[in-house]
This record gives structure tokens, C-alpha cells and sequence, in this order.
């Protein structure tokens, strides 16, 4: 409905400020010239709209035009406590449920759609505690220190500056800037150990926007396999790579980027026993024997212990 684009027009360029035509006629599917004519019909009806011209040229709302009616709509407001509801199943907080309960007296919400249960976010039982000690530093900007494991066993003593809390891979992460290396890196919550918060000062402002980064991934390799059609469900689920070859009896090859370190790929491969084998890199077809081998061994010594 043009009603709808006219308001995601305003609220688009509220919060990315000039922008081209072409660009918002992308964003929005129509015609660069179709925008033209919602920009016109919107300063005829009282939204300040600029027009610059150049190379940097496009079109914004002046700074001074505040956005002050209701404009978010009952289905809006299922989808945000919809979010929410996610939210408050990965992290028992207080503040979260009362924020989804303001949320739902705002406004007379349909039933959301879609639901998001990250319940498995807390299987942990002490992760709660955590994400509340780090939410505390981060409001506090306060620095932590903790023993992490990292993904090769090393154990090392560390100190953060915490910036953000992150749920991903199915585990919860901090971001963390570190005065000592004068970089961002990411910690997985599960691995540290010991967790404290301290009563030093952060070193800087930390702008969000700034920080873009991935785990502390520095050892990410690239596995080729040949599978059997039997796990081509498992793979897709749980190796999150792509086929790039099939062939007629159903069998495919399979390509995939893991941090070579981590297990959780590892275990997948594992659990399909003979219905995979790694094509390359070779040091991964090495490993499996290695540990094919070391599993027959410890097997085959518990029998004779129990004959």
C-alpha cells in the first residue's frame, strides 16, 4: 500500500539521513521515479523534504522535523513482543520482563505469527549470573577479569573491557575490547571461568557501530567431503556450508568454513561414521584416524579389564 511506503519512507530517512534515490527505490521495490513522486507528495503534505544534487546528492528530512504521531501499528507491536519473549527465554532479567510488560499495555497486540524460543541460551545453569555481572560491568563500564579456555585448551588469564553481551552459535558471547592488545574480540561465556568484575575504569567510549567483528577465529579452514545422500539432511543442519557437486545416486560433495580448533563440527563429523569422508584438507582426514584409532584402543582396554 503506498500509505506504507510513504511512512517507511519517513522513517527510513530519519534514521539513514540522505540517501539517493536509487537506493531508497531499491530498498522500497518500485521505480527511482515512483520515489520522486511519494518525496513530493510527502513535503506537499508538510514533511520538510531536501533535495541535494552532486555526487553526494539524494534526499533527507530536515534535522529539525521530529516524527511525533503513533506510528507503529498493533502488528508492529506483536513483532517487538514477539522479540522480546525470545529475549526473556535466553536471560532470566528483570529488567527484560518489564520492559515486554510495558511493551504489551502499550497497545492491543495481535497474536505474533512467529514465536522464538532460545530456551537452550540457558541449559547453563550458572549463565544467568554471568550475563547479569557483565550487564552490571557494561552499565558500570567497568573492566572484568576471568580464566578462558580457548578453542585449543590453552587457559590464560584475561582482562576486558565489556562492550557487549551476544547470542549466537548457539552460545552466548561477550565482546570485549582489550587495553593490552588494542583490539575487540569475542569470548564465549561457557569457557571462562573465575568472572569478576573490577573496579577499574574503562580506557575509552566504545562505539558499537565501530566493532566489527567474529569470534577469535584467527585458525578458520575450509572442509571439502564426500557424503552419502543419506546425511544430506545432517549435513545442512549441522555443518551450515553448501553442496557444490551431486552426483546421480544421490551422493554430493559438500563444502563448509569451521574454526579448525572447535569441536562442535568435529562431533558432527564423527556421529556419521561411514557415510562421510573428508576429501581435503588431508590433516583433518589424519585427525579422524588419530582419533578413530585412540576411541578403538580405549575400548578395546576397558573389555580386557572387564573380561
Amino acid at each position: 500500500m503506498k500509505i506504507d511506503r510513504l511512512l517507511g519512507l519517513v522513517v527510513y530517512l530519519l534514521n539513514h539521513g540522505r540517501t539517493s534515490a536509487q537506493k531508497l527505490a531499491e530498498e522500497f521495490e518500485v521505480s527511482p521515479r515512483t520515489i520522486v513522486r511519494d518525496l513530493e507528495a510527502l513535503d506537499r503534505a508538510g514533511i520538510p523534504i531536501q533535495s541535494f544534487y552532486g555526487a553526494d546528492g539524494g534526499y533527507q528530512i530536515m534535522d529539525t522535523y521530529v516524527l511525533d504521531r503513533q506510528v507503529a501499528t498493533s502488528r508492529d507491536y506483536a513483532w517487538i513482543v514477539a522479540a522480546l519473549q525470545g529475549l526473556v527465554s535466553a536471560y532470566a532479567s528483570k529488567n527484560l520482563e518489564q520492559t515486554l510488560a510495558k511493551i504489551r499495555c502499550l497497545n492491543d497486540t495481535e497474536s505474533p505469527t512467529v514465536s522464538v524460543d532460545l530456551s537452550v541460551a540457558r541449559e547453563d545453569g550458572g549463565i544467568d549470573e554471568q550475563l547479569a555481572l557483565l550487564e552490571g560491568a557494561i552499565v558500570r563500564r567497568h573492566a572484568v577479569r576471568f580464566s578462558y579456555t580457548n578453542g585449543r585448551g590453552e587457559e590464560k588469564e584475561i582482562q576486558a573491557e565489556p562492550v557487549r553481551l551476544q547470542y549466537k552459535w548457539y552460545n552466548w558471547y561477550l565482546i570485549g575490547y582489550s587495553e593490552k592488545h588494542q583490539d575487540y574480540r569475542m569470548f564465549k561465556l561457557v569457557r571462562m571461568e573465575h568472572l569478576q568484575e573490577t573496579e577499574i575504569a574503562n580506557t575509552k567510549e566504545h562505539a558499537l557501530s565501530d566493532i566489527n567483528i567474529e569470534a577469535d577465529y584467527s585458525d578458520r579452514i575450509r572442509v571439502r567431503l564426500y557424503a552419502r545422500a543419506s546425511v544430506r539432511a545432517g549435513c545442512r543442519e549441522y555443518l551450515n556450508g553448501q553442496i557444490t557437486r551431486e552426483y546421480e545416486n544421490g551422493d554430493f560433495e559438500y563444502c563448509f568454513s569451521v574454526p579448525e580448533h572447535e569441536t562442535f563440527w568435529f562431533g558432527a563429523l564423527l556421529s556419521f561414521g561411514s557415510q562421510v569422508r573428508v576429501l581435503e584438507p588431508e590433516r583433518i582426514r589424519e585427525r579422524i584416524l588419530r582419533t578413530c584409532e585412540e576411541i578403538r584402543v580405549e575400548y578395546e582396554k576397558y573389555q580386557k579389564e572387564m573380561s
